[in-house]
This record gives structure tokens, sequence and C-alpha cells, in this order.
């Protein structure tokens, strides 16, 4: 990574206390070079002693609330806010107090339920929790509430936007829950069983059928899940797909289906965390310092993820640098078919894994452009709620 970069720039929109932002911005550095989210590897790679830069981590660790300031990632004018837990493996992590059983019953691990708005091909994590079988069972909680506990969390920030939620989350429970407290959502619909169809009812009370041709859309407006929820349905099959799509929300149905359709985002922020940033290798013992560390860690990835995208703009895009600020608000700032290694790369895996093709002064006036422009990115959104 290119040494030039300067991360304090970035650091300074975040972090109120100026005295906090030079480590911060070490530490983030360090997180970003070394790929990974443990303090050892992190300390590592900070200039002067690891041994002095693992103190420097904890000190910074117990003195600024990491969740909150991921809060300044909520994009207020985001069209819609996508939430979706993944699997993190712990493996030989049997006595950890937040490390349950995943999916299968066998693995260890926890989930981790993030809160995300859409940025280009990926998503901005804003908020998330961490839950497990154990921790469900220790608290006398649930998955449900767990869910629950996420949502109330940023209640105030959705405002109109729709929340928008894989198949997993169309329980009645929820979906009862955002319809009282007004939360627009899309959801997908979780067929189950492919002989034993969710209940659904029109407005007549008459139960309806599944049932759509390859290529075709069905809509069905002001239908009831489970016979209490009210939702539009729409189904769409694509041609060369092996089933159809399904979507309730409680939005115009078809611009319902479209947002679904962007809900990968945040499948590819996952994806990005795990195999760029590494981010199951976290081991901590305290649930406390887990999040405070997974907080760290995708502060960490929006600002790699930035940064990246501003130099994937010049390098793949031959975008101007002085048009940066303009451009990274811009989903498809580039002509694709004239630069169409643009759309190869993501910004983050041009920063961690390309040789750097600029110089050191081309560097540093990119980084100043996409820092910024990190600004409006920052100041644009709710920051007196944090």
């Amino acid at each position: 990574m290119n040494k030039c970069i300067q991360y304090q720039a970035f650091m300074r929109y975040l972090i109120d206390d100026e005295q906090l932002v030079k480590p911060g911005a070490e530490i983030i550095q360090g997180l970003l070079e070394a790929q990974s989210p443990r303090m050892t590897n992190i300390s590592e790679r900070m200039s002067g002693e690891s041994a002095r830069n693992y103190k420097t981590i904890q000190r910074f660790l117990k003195k600024v609330e990491l969740k909150r300031l991921l809060l300044r990632f909520y994009q207020a004018d985001a069209d819609f806010v996508m939430g979706d837990p993944t699997e993190m493996e712990r493996y030989k992590a049997p006595k950890t107090s937040y490390v349950g059983t995943l999916s299968d019953g066998k693995t260890a691990g926890y989930w981790l339920m993030v809160l995300s708005t859409p940025f280009r091909g990926r998503s901005l994590p804003f908020s998330f929790v961490v839950y497990s079988s154990k921790t469900i069972g220790s608290q006398v909680t649930s998955r449900n509430q767990e869910h629950f506990r996420c949502f109330e969390a940023v209640k105030q920030l959705l405002g109109e936007r729709p929340l928008v939620l894989d198949r997993e989350f169309s329980y009645e429970e929820l979906m009862e829950v955002l319809y009282i407290e007004k939360i627009q959502f899309v959801i997908r619909l979780n067929l189950g069983d492919q002989h034993k169809q969710p209940r659904l009812i029109d407005a007549d009370g008459e139960p309806i059928k599944l049932f759509i041709k390859p290529g075709e859309t069905l809509i069905r407006p002001n239908v009831r899940y489970l016979g209490t929820v009210k939702v539009n349905l729409i189904g769409h099959w694509n041609k060369g797909l092996s089933k159809p799509l399904w979507v309730m929300t409680t939005l115009e149905p078809q611009r319902g289906l479209q947002i679904y359709l962007k809900r990968m985002k945040i499948e590819e922020t996952f994806r990005d965390c795990k195999d760029l940033l590494h981010l199951p290798k976290l081991m901590n013992k305290q649930q406390a310092l887990l999040e405070q560390m997974i907080a760290l860690c995708l502060l960490a990835y929006v600002v790699g993820v930035w940064l990246g995208e501003a130099v994937r703009d010049v390098v793949y895009g031959q975008i101007d640098v002085a048009s940066l600020p303009n451009a990274l608000f811009n989903n498809s700032p580039v002509d694709v078919k004239a630069y169409p290694k643009w759309l190869i790369y993501s910004g983050l895996f041009v920063l961690l894994k390309q040789k750097s093709r600029l110089s050191k002064s081309q560097f540093e006036a990119v980084s100043q452009a996409a820092a910024a422009a990190f600004a409006v990115l920052i100041y644009g959104n709710v920051r007196s709620f944090v």
C-alpha cells in the first residue's frame, strides 16, 4: 500500500478529539496494511515498536466508542437501507461466552447482523449487533429480538427509507413490528417447503396460489401475509433461472422489486470484509472488545473502499483528480465502453492488492481529493445524532 496516504485527513472527520486523530489514523492504516483486524497484526504494521503500538491500540479502544462513530456513515439521502446477518466461524473457541453454534448445529461461531446503505457495487455499514445461539440462551432472548434490537437502535434514522431484508426475515412477528412502527420494508418471501406454500390471502379472504411462468411478472396488491400483515406482492421469473423471485413490500411493487435486486451490495461487503480484511480472524474473549474490533474493521473498510474507489476512478476510468469529489457520489461516473477495466476491480481490491500505478504526487492528490469528498460523506449526514 502506498505510504503517502494521509489517513489523518480522513480520521479528522470522524474523531472529535484531536489528540486521538493521529493514533486512530495509524491504527486504521495498520489494519488496512495488515489486512487483518487482530491487534497483534495491526501493531506490527504500525511504525515503531510493536509492543508499544499494541498498547496504543488498547488505549484507543478504551477511549473511543467506535460503534457510535460508525453511525456517521449513515446516508440520510440513501434510497434504502439493507440489513443482513452473516455467519462468523470461530474454531477452537468452545469456552468463549459469545460463541455458540451456527446454522449447521456443529460449527462454532456467531452471527454478525449489519445495517448499511448502498455505495456503488458495495455498501457502507453504519450499525451492527452480534448474537449467537449461546447469547440468545443466556440472555433469555431470541433471534427475532436480536433483529428488533438492531432495527430499534437506528429507527430514528430510517424515516421513509425502506428496509431491505432477505427471506429469513419474512416472519410474522418482525413484519408486524415494522408495520406498527411505520417502517417501510422490502422482504423476499420465504417459500420454504415447496409443497407447503406460505399462507397469503387476497382482499376477499381467498388464498393466493403462487404460480408464475419463466419470463413473467405477477403483481398482487393489498394481500395479507399469514393473514395479518398487509403487503404488496410481486413475483418475477427471469428466464435462465431455476425458480422465480417473490418479494413482499409496503412500497409500489415494481419499485420494491427493483430495490431488492440491489441487495447483493451488502453480500459483496461481507465478502470483502472476510476475504480482504479477514474479519473472521478476530479471536477476542470478551464480546465488548469483539464489538469494538468489528467496529474498527468496518470503519477501516469504509475508509479503504472510499479511497480505493477514488484510485480506481483515476487509474481505470481516467477521471481527472479535480472531478473526484463529484465522481465518488456517482454510481457510474465512467464510460465503461471506453474503459471496460473499470468494471473488473473493486476499489478496495485496487487499494489493497494491486501495485500502485500512480506516482507519489499523483497518489497524494488523489488522497486529498478523496478526503475532501469524505468530508461531504460525513457532514452531509445526521452528525448531531451521534
